[in-house]
């Protein structure tokens, strides 16, 4: 199983168009973050896990599952890394592959240590960039192969009918 974890915080200060979203909104820069993951999950089949710090946030640690990503806020008094740390040690094995997308060298260092490989923000940003192309260009080509309607129709057809939805008199 291939694992990605990703320090939430970190990413959206890390990436400017997030970072300006999240001064006047910091609920809806997580959603975009979790968006723009999940399309890049879906792409790489890469299971992605979000974590974001509650570190001086009162209450327990919360799990929930949005668009098939694992979403983690971090229990009182537990950094996202403290977590990342943990959890990474639990998965570490032959068969797993472990990246932590964080820009915290320290952190690096530390997921190093345990196995797990590191992706700094701008390179996950590189990597959601090129995947989204890469799904651009698929559904271009799907788009110019199969059309749109099932049944084919030629031009005129297309305009008569067109008009006759529109209320036009033909």
């Amino acid at each position: 199983m291939n694992v990605l974890f990703v320090d939430g915080y970190n990413m959206i200060g890390a990436w400017g168009f997030l970072n300006s979203i999240k001064q006047d909104n910091l609920e809806l820069s997580r959603i975009k973050l979790v968006e723009l993951l999940a399309e890049y999950q879906s792409f790489t089949n890469i299971k992605v896990i979000i974590v974001f710090d509650a570190y001086q946030v009162k209450g327990i640690e919360k799990k929930y599952s949005d668009y098939k990503i694992e979403i983690v806020f971090t229990k009182e008094n537990e950094t996202a890394d403290q977590y990342i740390e943990r959890t990474v040690k639990t998965l570490i094995n032959r068969s797993n592959k472990v990246w932590v997308a964080t820009n915290d060298s320290q952190e690096q260092w530390q997921i190093f240590a345990q196995g797990a490989l590191r992706k700094t923000a701008s390179e996950l940003l590189q990597e959601i960039n090129d995947a989204k192309k890469h799904i651009d260009e698929k559904v271009k080509k799907t788009r110019e192969v199969k059309p749109y309607n099932k049944i084919q129709l030629s031009p005129d057809l297309k305009d008569i009918l067109e008009k006759m939805r529109r209320g036009k008199k033909t």
